[in-house]
């Protein structure tokens, strides 16, 4: 049994290990880990599941252009919108979507950019079981994002 012990003790050591790892990289990073801070949760009725904000830039009479960090939880979204200005999308951490009103559902990954014309229909969010985390450049100076539909599960499940 004393044998049994000495390479039970280890082995149980090297799969907890494994198994703290694999849950930390299954999803977003802890947040200590992430390049901007998680931020708060949005309340508001514009999403579908859970999503917080980090606002990392401001606009103001100066700059009218506003920088935020989004972080989706799986299977969070976005309802459909416009920005009359714009957005640019710059994924940085798990796996998320955008889709475009009439266009096919784009898979997004760390790394990937989207540039979202003015006035376009659009949603993004993250995968069905997997977190994203997004910065979302946004021009202000043609007006407010217009907040349309929810995202249907047929439309966010769909290929």
């Amino acid at each position: 049994m004393k044998c049994n012990l000495k390479f039970i003790l280890p082995l149980v050591t090297v799969l907890s290990t494994a198994c703290n790892n694999h849950q930390k990289m299954a999803g977003v990073k802890q947040q200590g880990d992430l390049v901007f801070a998680q931020g708060k949760k949005i309340t508001n009725a514009n999403f579908t599941g859970t999503a917080y904000l980090q606002m990392l830039i401001e606009s103001d009479s100066l700059n009218t252009i506003s920088v935020g960090n989004v972080t989706f939880e799986a299977g969070a979204r976005s309802k459909w919108h416009i920005h009359p200005a714009g957005q640019i999308l710059l994924a940085i951490e798990g796996v998320g979507y955008y889709q475009e009103k009439g266009k096919p559902k784009q898979l997004l990954r760390k790394g990937d950019a989207i540039k979202c014309p003015p006035d376009t229909p659009h949603w993004h969010g993250a995968g069905a079981d997997t977190p994203f985390v997004q910065v979302a450049i946004t021009g202000g100076e043609k007006g407010e994002t217009v907040w349309l539909e929810p995202v249907t599960d047929e439309e966010y499940n769909s290929k």
